[in-house]
């Protein structure tokens, strides 16, 4: 920022005290403490002023909101409306209002750098900023000028010319920062995207080379560095779904300054299509195997102690294996290690991959998955595919068809739904198995049928038993019509998954 003023200021008692001496902090008055914000960002108030409504900020909106009672400020292209945090910010009123009404990205470095200010403030959010060239009248001089773009460094001196200002920036790149203290060297990527709750980077430290991958709709953005110094395994991943940052936290081996990240690696920095990105593997090992069925596992693997992975609803993993001389490579979707776990998957990424796989006798790789013993090794690449979760945006009603074990894609997909997307009124999944036996999950689909209103499922069977008093047959338009009814008022998706066969077929009716 272009001629901001030192902060904290000379006489603030936010200041660092001369050597020796401990920092003071502004006394708060009672009921201001953290918990007692952190309890009122969750009473469910209107923080914002905007009723839940995000916008757009320009610069000169910005600038309006620049009192006490009324007190927006910008970090890292983010606005928040901080009024009601002025009186429980520790460096009191002063220090907050040097950045009201202004981008305090620079201001809010100098001091906070390492706070999680997206948790503290996601309350408080008006929406992102929007920078534009200044408008420049006829006849004015030609001037050179710095632009904050998005809370991020400035880019090079832009001249102004006596015309229209030129239309905001496409680019659409993700960036980077680092910054470290005596513990810790932290690397935040600033996606300009959206991101799941459940994340979409994979992290992989092996012998001291670090490479994140930010998976963004069809797009792969890659950093990789041969490290500076040495750090220890026990690394986190930190996601700021709505503000799209990332933010990954390496541990240093040995409490020394870092003068750089570390050297740059192939494909630093940059940012494709997934699929002309180079699948990358990791060996993982077997450390459960579960019978779900008479011919179907629940697997376990577990990652390499460097590596955090984030698995996004919809994307499949590929697993290799040399069997018979010859490397086959196959792709399964995970799953969570139950049909509805207790708590939605952490976005810290997890240190375990989940996988249910039928077992064919006569098949190449699963009967070889089925030999692996506790302990065996496995390489499994990093997540594949897109299920844009902008498909369920104005959904209202979601259908699902599966057979076999093609349920495992719905079974995330389910668990969204029902958690998280509270305007789909109802999810009906049609599951189409040969016999009884064959139904994955089934106690506890019809469990989440008793205790989810919103929750439909129906199960149709090709060879079914005498007692079977359910549907019978195979996928055909007669079965889907009564199950696939649309109601005046609904949008609907419909998602099928299971053989090739089925899914062609189920398509096409």
């Amino acid at each position: 920022m272009q001629g901001a003023p030192s902060f904290p200021g000379l006489s603030s008692q936010q200041r660092v005290a001369p050597l020796g001496q401990t920092r003071n902090k502004v006394a708060l008055k009672p009921g201001h403490s953290l918990m007692d914000w952190i309890r009122l960002a969750k009473s469910g108030g209107d923080l914002t002023g905007l009723k839940g409504r995000l916008m757009e900020v320009t610069e000169e909106e910005l600038q309006k909101h620049n009192t006490r009672n009324d007190c927006w400020t910008c970090i890292r292209g983010m606005v928040y409306n901080v009024s009601a945090y002025v009186d429980f910010h520790p460096g009191g009123e002063e220090e907050l209002m040097r950045a009201a009404g202004i981008d305090g990205t620079d201001l809010f470095d100098q001091v906070h750098r390492w706070v999680n200010y997206e948790s503290m403030l996601k309350e408080c959010l008006v929406g992102r900023m929007v920078v534009k060239g200044p408008a420049v009248s006829k006849g004015l001089p030609t001037t050179k000028a710095h632009f904050q773009v998005n809370g991020l460094s400035p880019p090079s001196p832009v001249v102004l010319k006596p015309i229209v200002a030129p239309p905001p920036s496409t680019d659409h790149h993700p960036q980077y920062d680092w910054f470290q203290t005596d513990e810790a060297v932290n690397i935040v990527i600033y996606t300009k995207h959206k991101i799941p709750n459940s994340g979409c980077s994979v992290v992989d430290l092996h012998a001291n080379a670090l490479r994140i991958e930010v998976l963004l709709g069809n797009r792969s953005y890659l950093l990789h560095w041969r490290l500076a110094h040495e750090i220890e395994e026990n690394i986190t991943v930190k996601t700021a779904s709505l503000v799209g940052k990332v933010q990954v936290c390496l541990r240093k081996a040995v409490s020394v300054r870092w003068a750089q990240v570390g050297q740059p690696l192939e494909s630093h920095n940059s940012f494709i299509l997934s699929k002309d990105r180079e699948l990358f593997y990791r060996d993982c090992t077997l450390v459960s195997k579960k019978e779900v069925t008479h011919d179907t596992r629940l697997f376990c693997f577990r990652l390499p102690p460097g590596t955090r992975m984030q698995i996004p609803v919809g994307r499949h993993v590929y697993l290799k294996a040399s069997v018979q001389g010859r490397v086959v490579v196959k792709p399964y979707t995970p799953v969570d290690h139950m049909l509805m776990p207790s708590t939605t998957p952490s976005s810290a990424g997890s240190s375990d991959i989940y996988l249910m796989i039928k077992i064919y006798p006569d098949g190449v790789f699963t009967p070889h998955l089925d030999c692996l013993d506790i302990g065996a090794s496995l390489s499994i690449s990093g997540p594949e595919g897109s299920f844009p979760r902008r498909n369920l945006s104005d959904v209202t009603h979601l259908y699902l068809l599966a057979a076999g074990t093609g349920v495992t894609p719905m079974a995330r997909l389910l668990h969204m739904a029902l958690h998280q997307l509270p305007t789909i009124r109802k999810t009906k999944l049609m599951f189409f198995n040969n016999q009884e036996r064959d139904i994955v999950w089934h106690s506890e689909l019809e469990q989440l049928r008793a205790e989810e209103e919103r929750f439909q499922v129906e199960y149709v069977l090709a060879e079914p038993s005498d007692s079977w008093t359910g549907r019978r047959g195979r996928v055909e338009a007669s079965v889907l019509q009564d199950f696939l009814q649309r109601p005046g008022d609904a949008t609907c998706l419909v998602c099928v998954c299971g053989p090739v066969g089925f899914t062609e077929l189920t398509v096409h009716l």
